[in-house]
């Protein structure tokens, strides 16, 4: 074993910690609910049926028509109105045509105009259209990071210097492809070269790669696994992991994070905080507002109303969160136990919420106090953190500028925005 080669096993770890902390993904999105159709897809009405004339004058008037309601699941006509929608000049045009539209006929989303604009509105928030999406400044935070971890760990400088020069597996050294990363499919690719170059990395660290989202959507690496479970993957692939970094799998899984779950808004910005923050964050956050008023204190508005391991996998942290923590001292006021609060908060993640007897006594009690029906949904109260961000941003932040690109495609189209 080479000297180089033996300051690479040391100094490997380091490098990877240094790598899981640049970027730190937003909040993932929750397990999907393998919904046909979105609640709020529009429906198509029959056509209507004629009114015959009176046999006798006067002639009775004519019962009033509703005029036929667009095909939304036409193919031909969901395409026209794609290509319509769909910004000209765009890196990769008929591939993002493409993919959108495959995505929506293999998910059933109808070929409605609010939702390819609401696709393509994330799409352009996330990435502006660019099928790998750079981010600013990744080699130096990158360095920056494996600095930080080096201090940390008091490892000397020459150790990682002597280790980042060892060849990989692509035919340039470690160093080079950190100063030439660009996008978090390099980085990827970088993790899972360093996890096989190391003594059973594969073994160790296989299902522990930091890089947790990416492609143009930005979508989680988790909620992809999950989403398969329940809504088969229609492609052949080889590693999922790359497939949700390709223009495909991220336009894919993309649309069924945004849309393919049945969720209570009458606007769109608050699915687009729901793919921010999680799905039913916005609904979620509107509960806790219901359940600070009530209690009279203060909570975080953040549509996590329960504390998880994992949130994806809705594996719970068995302590008690400041929601849960204000409706257990209700118990008497809405007359439950708190093993049925407990019971009910479990389905936060799911559609079910809406039915359950606390998510009701909750809002029927603060609508009582407010004296007015107090809103349902809210857009969460959270602040994104990453090395990537230069500034303060939040779930809020996210939402309107999706929002913006919403308004901006459905006028494109000649339609009003919700």
């Amino acid at each position: 074993m080479s000297l180089r080669h033996a300051y690479f096993l040391l100094a490997a770890p380091l490098i990877l910690t240094a790598c899981a902390s640049a970027p730190t993904p937003a909040p993932s999105a929750s397990a999907p609910v393998a919904a046909p159709l979105p609640a709020s897809a529009p429906a198509v009405e029959p056509a209507p049926v004629p009114v015959q004339p009176a046999v006798t004058p006067p002639p009775a008037p004519s019962r009033p028509t509703t005029p036929p309601q667009p095909n939304y699941n036409n193919p031909q006509a969901g395409r026209a109105l794609l290509d319509t929608l769909l910004p000209r000049g765009i890196p990769s045009r008929k591939a993002w045509s493409d993919n959108v539209f495959a995505a929506f006929t293999q998910l059933k989303i109808p070929y409605a105009p609010q939702y390819f604009c609401a696709v393509l509105a994330v799409a352009q928030q996330e990435s502006d259209f660019n099928p790998d999406p750079p981010v600013p400044n990744l080699s130096a935070i990158v360095w920056k990071e494996i600095d930080d971890h080096r201090k940390k760990y008091m490892i000397p400088q020459f150790v990682i210097d002597a280790a980042m020069l060892k060849t990989s597996p692509d035919g340039h050294s470690y160093k080079e492809r950190v100063n030439s990363l660009r996008t978090k499919r390099q980085m990827n690719q970088l993790y899972e070269d360093m996890v096989r170059e190391l003594p059973y990395g594969q073994q160790m660290l296989q299902d522990k790669n930091p890089i947790r989202d990416g492609g143009p959507m930005q979508v989680s690496v988790a909620f992809a696994q999950t989403q398969i479970r329940a809504w088969p993957y229609p492609y052949s692939y080889g590693n999922l992991r790359d497939e949700v970094f390709s223009l495909r799998g991220s336009v894919y899984f993309g649309t069924a994070i945004l849309l393919q779950y049945a969720a209570p808004y009458d606007q769109m910005i608050y699915r687009f905080a729901d793919y921010n923050a999680g799905r039913y964050s916005s609904r979620n956050a509107a509960f806790q507002a219901a359940v600070a008023r009530l209690a009279g204190r203060k909570l975080a508005l953040d549509g996590d109303l329960m504390l998880y391991k994992n949130k994806m996998d809705r594996i719970f942290s068995g302590q008690t969160s400041e929601t849960q923590t204000a409706l257990m001292a209700m118990t008497g006021r809405l007359q439950m136990s708190g093993g049925d609060i407990v019971r009910d908060l479990k389905q936060e993640k799911l559609s079910t919420f809406e039915q359950t007897v606390l998510y009701q006594r909750v809002f029927a009690a603060a609508d009582r106090l407010a004296g007015r029906r107090v809103p349902r949904e809210m857009i969460p109260q959270i602040v994104l953190v990453s090395p990537k961000f230069t500034h303060r941003l939040t779930t809020e932040w996210f939402a309107t500028r999706v929002n913006d690109h919403y308004r901006q495609c459905m006028a494109r189209g000649g339609f009003k925005a919700d």
